[in-house]
């Protein structure tokens, strides 16, 4: 009863005039800041900080909060209508979002991802209410070894997104792991695979330099070979009818994806070294294993669409949870936030629920009040986006290049970085050409930095004895069920011999 008295207080303070607007002008600014290739909500946060030292610091930090909610929401837009991810925690919704465009049903994709989106928001804002101090031990307990089970986990569920082909799914992991094995070892310090001796590789390889030529360059080469350049605009037809019809059906075929995406989410967003990006990647893949129609994703699935945007919106809440609890950043995001608290005087631990309860159930309260507001503005706004699919593709082709190009070269304003995303696209190409899947090697070189040197650590405390990922009371579950998914399709395929040996005419 208290807590929720404390929320209802907390609320009542981001219902403020002054408080509200913020919400309202960040949220906004935040789903177009999302929806823009190369922006992303690190960036938008960071460039709009500034900004906040024209407010009280309660209204400051709901502000940069509400451009965090905004931004989730946005990566979706140009994920699904272009093809091309917003951020790094929008790439698996390209995945089902873009099919779902191709075949003029970027209504449902654009209604899916907002109604999922604001479904996972919810369900992370509850558990945040409810369980912040227990919740932030548990993140605090995560060690090496069960930070790398998890990571086990993740790919164990790869298998599942390059189809029936297993070894080119494992040799797309596989090159996904070197692409992420480029720059200075973290351990060591040691360069490594330093190609040419050439001094950009240093830093390694950006994984949003590599989404943005993969998904961007990579489908606009792919779309004009398919079509040998006669493309036509899609033409989805766009009614208040439509979108409560395409919400009705987004309801029946996604609610498994957003459940699994809610709450799986936001588990891995309370942990430290985990974060958005790598809780949307994992609850595609636990979707696509859980589903009754598995070969459905990649070529339109709702849930395919569902499960990721669910997940993101509500890791993104989750990693709030260390940052104000433990004064742990869960997210590049919420590290700018935590500098922006610093800033304005403000010290994030355990004290801070005590010393300042007023601000930390205001912007408990503003989560809820911008999860709302979130859906709505991006709701009203799908007729925009919906007629950016209208254009021929001879303006849409250029566009997107640009785009890229210009995203690209605002993450990092280094040209090395654009020739690199030029060579993934064009290696994106012939990929898909030869038909080897590029959702493995993507989500490789996303998790690959995170799991290795767990790894390392995991066995340089046992003395490199391996059963400690089997011993402690977390890992051990984990990795457990990580081996069995990765045995999984070996177990499939042995049960399929017997039965094509009795019937060769199949």
């Amino acid at each position: 009863m208290d807590v929720l008295l404390l929320l209802a207080d907390g609320m009542l303070v981001s219902l403020q005039p002054l408080n509200l607007m913020m919400i309202i002008i960040g949220v906004t600014l935040g789903l177009f800041i999302g929806a823009m290739p190369g922006l992303g909500s690190v960036n938008g946060v960071a460039i709009l900080l500034p900004v906040t030292f024209l407010v009280p610091p309660s209204s400051a930090i709901i502000f940069l909060a509400a451009i965090y909610y905004g931004a989730m929401y946005g990566g979706a837009v140009s994920s699904i209508t272009l093809g091309i991810p917003g951020a790094s925690t929008a790439v698996a919704t390209t995945f089902d979002g873009r099919p779902l465009a191709k075949q003029g049903r970027a209504s449902l994709a654009l209604v899916t991802a907002a109604l999922a989106s604001f479904v996972g928001g919810t369900v992370a804002n509850i558990l945040f209410t409810l369980f912040a101090p227990l919740l932030a031990s548990v993140a605090l307990s995560f060690g090496p070894p069960e930070v790398f089970a998890l990571m086990l986990l993740a790919f164990a569920t790869f298998v599942g997104l390059g189809g029936d082909d297993i070894p080119k799914t494992i040799f797309s992991i596989c090159f996904g792991l070197v692409l992420g094995a480029v720059g200075f070892d973290q351990i060591s310090g040691a360069p490594r695979l330093v190609l040419f001796d050439y001094n950009g590789f240093l830093q390694g390889i950006g994984f949003l330099v590599l989404a943005i030529g993969v998904y961007g360059i990579g489908e606009m080469l792919w779309t004009i070979d398919q079509t040998r350049g006669d493309v036509t605009a899609t033409t989805p037809k766009m009614t208040m009818k439509g979108v409560a019809a395409d919400a009705k059906e987004a309801t029946k075929r996604g609610w498994k994806g957003t459940a699994i995406g809610s709450l799986l989410g936001f588990f891995v967003g309370i942990l430290p070294a985990a974060g958005a990006t790598p809780g949307s990647l994992m609850s595609y893949g636990v979707a696509k294993i859980v589903s009754r129609n598995p070969e459905e994703f990649g070529k339109g699935a709702v849930d395919g669409v569902a499960a990721p945007e669910a997940a993101n919106n509500s890791a993104s809440t989750g990693s709030m949870l260390p940052m104000l609890t433990l004064g742990i950043p869960g997210s590049p995001t919420t590290a700018i936030l935590l500098g922006g608290m610093v800033i304005w005087g403000l010290v994030p631990g355990p004290r801070l629920f005590v010393d300042e309860e007023q601000f930390v159930w205001g912007l408990i309260g503003s989560f809820y009040i911008s999860n709302v507001a979130a859906v709505l503005i991006n709701l009203a706004f799908i007729p925009v986006f919906i007629w950016m699919l209208r254009m021929p593709f001879t303006i849409l082709a250029p566009m997107i290049f640009v785009l890229s190009i210009a995203g690209g070269y605002a993450a990092t304003r280094d040209m090395f970085d654009i020739w690199l995303m030029v060579v993934f696209g064009i290696g994106a190409f012939f990929m898909r050409k030869f038909d080897y899947p590029l959702a493995p090697a993507v989500l490789a070189i996303v998790l690959g930095p995170i799991a290795e040197p767990t790894l390392r650590q995991s066995l340089l405390l046992s003395s490199g004895d391996p059963s400690i990922f089997f011993t402690r009371p977390v890992a051990g579950p984990i990795t457990v069920v990580a081996l069995i998914l990765i045995f999984l399709p070996a177990l499939k395929f042995l049960r399929r011999s017997p039965a094509k040996s009795k019937n060769p005419a199949s």
